[in-house]
Formats: structure tokens, sequence, C-alpha cells
């Protein structure tokens, strides 16, 4: 009896030591409750497939009675906003194309003679395929508006039928929509890990302190830890994208060339993410923790499942900081919409900017680590 008391006693006090180890350090406190935290708000509000928010633009060519009630019940739903009245059929590309709608309803000049002769009436929506489930959803809303115009209207038989044309994405393939997305996230999560613990591995294994004997400057240390990682997240980003070119044959409509300074300069701002935590990182298991708390919320925000117009507005400005946003925007419209390097300049700039930013940042830890 005695003996199963001090055993259990032994337990208990290394239980009492474990836990102390635990959360006795402040750092440790917050890593193991505020990534359930932020990440269960993030999967609340980012990681929704309903669609609140639903920018449209018109183009009436009926100007009839019918086609106005259509439209105020549209308009009337509070998830429809037109942002565009169109006067032509040559102003829908352009609408489609910069991403100002993401659909467009085109209303013929005979709608309402057609419904007031008892006929049925086309409608034609057009919708942006580049992002498949975003489409998909917004039809059915249109849909949903079309049947009860329908039923009051008419009562029995449709007098509306939807004439749905979806725009780089023929067949909203949700395959379309994701596998080009996944050439810049998959690369980001290796890529992101690898330049986190370049630094923090040296300094576990005590190989870092060999840097304070060498002639080397913070920028030059930098520049050796940087480029490799760039490279390997540049080879895995050609991997994915020759399986999906090539396994999956996901037609490319763009040039290869923006395509890959896209990746090199959205590449060179997650390394510098990277390299940041690793400067920060007293050795690899800490630098893993901050790179793993990282990845969700910069994956959950980047548009690459949800779309970024469906979240509230605080977390649709907070993605202005996440790179990864702008990398799949560039990779979609350039893989499915053939867009040119004037065309996804504007993705440019905030990674770019995130790079001036976590590089000398970077750069600056290191001077500080290592005089």
């Amino acid at each position: 009896m005695n003996a199963i008391i001090q055993t259990l006693r032994g337990i208990l006090f290394l239980l009492r030591k474990e836990f102390l180890v635990i959360l006795k350090d402040p750092a440790n406190r917050i890593i193991l409750f505020a990534p359930a935290l932020i990440q269960s708000l993030l999967f609340g509000y980012a990681a929704t497939y309903d669609l609140n928010h639903v920018d449209y633009a018109l183009l009436n060519q009926s100007r009839g009675q019918a086609a106005r009630d259509l439209i105020a019940r549209l308009d009337g739903t509070g998830i429809f906003n037109r942002v565009a009245t169109l006067n032509s059929s040559g102003q829908i590309a352009q609408c489609i194309t910069g991403g100002d709608a993401q659909i467009v309803l085109y209303i013929p000049s005979n709608f309402d003679q057609q419904l007031t002769a008892g006929h049925q009436a086309d409608l034609q929506l057009i919708l942006d395929g580049r992002n498949s489930t975003t489409a998909g959803a917004a039809a059915a809303y249109v849909g949903a508006v079309v049947s009860g115009f329908n039923l009051e209207h008419s009562g029995k038989a449709p007098a509306i039928s939807i004439r749905p044309r979806s725009w780089f994405n023929p067949n909203l393939e949700s395959r379309w929509g994701t596998m080009p997305a996944l050439i810049a996230a998959l690369s980001m999560m290796q890529t992101l890990l690898l330049s986190a613990l370049s630094v923090a591995r040296e300094r576990e294994q005590v190989t870092f302190d060999q840097l304070l004997v060498t002639p080397l400057t913070p920028m030059q240390v930098l520049v050796g830890k940087a480029v490799p990682a760039i490279c390997v997240g540049l080879i895995q980003s050609t991997i994915i994208f020759m399986i999906i070119l090539f396994w999956f044959r996901v037609p490319m409509n763009g040039s290869v060339g923006v395509l890959y300074l896209g990746l090199l300069c959205f590449n060179i701002a997650a390394v510098g993410i990277g390299l940041s935590i690793s400067a920060l990182s007293v050795n690899m298991q800490q630098a893993m923790l901050y790179t793993f708390l990282l990845i969700m919320p910069l994956m959950l925000l980047s548009g690459l499942m949800t779309p970024v117009e469906g979240m509230p507005p605080v977390l649709e400005v907070a993605t202005w900081a996440n790179p990864l946003r702008f990398a799949i925007d560039l990779v979609r419209r350039v893989y499915l919409e053939g867009a040119g390097l004037r065309e996804v300049a504007v993705n440019f700039i905030p990674m770019t900017i995130m790079a001036m930013i976590t590089l000398p940042l970077a750069a600056w830890l290191f001077r500080n680590r290592l005089y």
C-alpha cells in the first residue's frame, strides 16, 4: 500500500513539474490558448461559403415595368449591390475582367414583350468563374430571386429562364479556381517554415555564434539565408504548376514570365516574414510554433477557399497585410484570365511593401543579435 502511495505521489510531483514548465513561461501560455481563440473566430467569420455581399453590374435593354420589378426585387434583398449600370454589351468584358463585379445581369430588349405575350423570357447571367464557389453561390441567389418573381407573376409555369454563362471557367469546375491558387499557397507553407527555422536551427545547434567571428554583415547574412528559401519556394511552385497543367489539365491562358515574376515577389515577402520569425525565436520549437500560428490566419484570410468580399469589414482590411491574398489573385488572373503585367501590377504593390518591411526588420534583428 505504501509503495502505491509513493508511486502516486511521484507521478503527482512529475505532473506538477510538467505543468509548471508549460505554464511558467508567458509566451507558452499565449501559444496554448491564443491560437484556439483566434482560429475559432477566423473560421467563424472568414471560412464561410455564404455570400452576404455580391457586387453586380446591370445591362437593362428592356426598360419595361417587369424588368424594373425584377431589378427592384434583386436590389431589395440586401445581398446584391449594384456597382455599375452598363449601356452596351461591350462594357461587360471590362467589368468582369477588372473584378469590379462578380456577376453581370443582362436583360434583353424583348424581355417585357415576351412576358406580356405569355412566353418564357430569357435572362442572361454572366459570372466571374475565376472563383467558382463565389460564382455558383451568386447564381443560386439570383435563381432564388427569379423563382420568387415567377411565382408572383405567373403562379405556375416559369416566366423567366436564366441562361448562365461563366467566364474563365465555363463549367464552373471548383478545381479550376482552387488549384491555380495552390501554386502560391502550398509553396508558402514550406518557404515560411524553411526560412523560419534557418537562424533558429543554428542558434539551437550553437553554430550561430560562429557568425560572430566572420566579417559578414547582417545584410549578407540575410541574403545568404533568404536566397535558398526563395529558390526552394520557386521550385515547389514549379512542381505544383506542372501537376496542375499536365496532370489535371487545367489550361493556362497567361504568360509564364508574368506568373513567375509574381511568384518571385511573393516568395521574397514570405521569406522576409519567415526570417523575422527566425530572428525572434530562441530555438526551433519556438520558430515552428510561431510559424504554424501564423499560417492558419494567412490561409483563411487569403481568399483561397472563401471570397474576401464575404468577410466582415475588419477582416477584409486585415487581408491587406497578407501577401498570400494578392499572390492568389495574381496567379488566378494570369492563369485563368490570361491577364498581362499591366492588369496585375496592382498586386505587386502590397507584396513589395511587405518585403520592404520584413526584410529590413530581419536584418535589424540580425544586427542586434550579432552585435
